[in-house]
């Protein structure tokens, strides 16, 4: 549905409207709440010019309006002759109903040529499809949709490498990786913690571990990533240490961030220790990581036999029961439950 005809990405969007080829309705949705706000921000910025804002753009809620006050509005021509388009933005469109989007197709066959609707729905593909399924061809049609969604956990060191270029910035994947690991897929998070290490940076500055860790607080020697490293290569001494510091500062490296890391590096060493085409793109496939990692996977399923690898998914799920209560009196704190998987996923 949502994929057919009339699908933009966000820069083949914002390069229309920069040129003009402004449609007369655009639908943008998906659970990455940061990327549309810069969506809606753009909207609101590029159309009406700002001293006429006031007279021809339009901004409301879903649960706020009707579908035939919208249509009425976008029917009207700007009021000034410097504005050639009136913008109407209606933010949190998936609480409009569902039969009052149906005015909306009629609309479409003949719309204003000085008008821009725009849609901005939080939700994430199923829900949005259910939402549009009877109004979403003719969108596509006449209009435009634009997703965006969260990055996938293999995509977001990625993302961050994009992020920092298009803000001026340099990051190594490494860099980008170790943020990635700590902050998740929450994209406006991620956001908001780089721009605490840009402001300390002059234009073209790198990003390195040590600025990450003196402004976003994550330590380039004491995390996850770090953990499951030293795991892969069964380096004791270096797991030992690193353990020892979580136990130490459970509220920086909580257990219920790391025995899912954990959990998902082991269950893809399994799967590449059982991969028949072990080329480099074809493990990077499989595994969903950049090739760059693939080396960390191959020395993990060197050290530890098929058999070992089934031990330790099950030693993972008896921490996990543990961490929550189950079978454990509440006398184990949480970083020695780290400590004793660790120790078991060793020896």
């Amino acid at each position: 549905m949502a994929k057919k005809g009339g699908t933009l990405t966000d820069k083949q969007l914002m390069d229309g409207v920069e040129k003009g080829d402004i449609k007369p309705v655009y639908f943008l949705y998906g659970d990455e709440g940061y990327g549309l706000d810069l969506l809606s921000d753009f909207f609101e910025t590029k159309v009406v010019p700002e001293e006429n804002q006031p007279f021809d753009q339009t901004v409301v809620y879903g649960r706020d309006v009707r579908m035939s006050s919208v249509i009425d509005s976008a029917k009207q021509f700007p009021t000034f002759p410097t504005t050639t388009r009136r913008l109407i933005l209606i933010k949190e469109a998936q609480g409009i109903e569902k039969d009052d989007l149906d005015l909306l197709p009629p609309y479409l066959e003949h719309p204003s040529t000085t008008s821009v609707i725009v849609f901005v729905f939080r939700m994430d593909e199923k829900e949005f499809n259910k939402k549009t399924s009877k109004v979403i061809k003719a969108v596509s049609a006449h209009g435009a949709v634009v997703a965006k969604n969260r990055p996938y956990e293999d995509k977001v060191a990625g993302w961050i490498l994009n992020y920092t270029a298009g803000q001026g910035y340099k990051i190594s994947l490494p860099s980008a990786t170790l943020i990635a690991e700590a902050l998740g897929n929450d994209t406006g998070k991620i956001a908001n913690e780089l721009s605490k290490v840009f402001i300390t940076l002059p234009q073209g500055g790198v990003v390195t571990n040590e600025i990450i860790e003196r402004n976003i607080g994550i330590s380039k020697d004491y995390n996850v990533f770090e953990l499951q490293k030293a795991l892969g290569e069964k380096d004791v001494l270096k797991c030992n240490r690193i353990v020892n510091h979580f136990a130490a500062n459970p509220k920086d490296n909580p257990i219920q961030m790391v025995l899912p890391n954990l959990y998902s590096y082991f269950i893809k060493v399994m799967i590449y220790q059982q991969l028949t085409d072990k080329s480099s793109h074809s493990v990077a496939s499989a595994l969903g990581i950049n090739p760059y990692f693939i080396g960390d996977y191959k020395t993990a399923a060197r050290n530890y036999s098929l058999p070992k690898m089934a031990a330790i998914i099950g030693y993972l799920k008896e921490a996990d029961l543990k961490s929550k209560g189950m079978g454990n009196t509440g006398t184990i704190t949480d970083g020695e439950l780290i400590k004793e998987l660790v120790f078991k996923i060793l020896h």
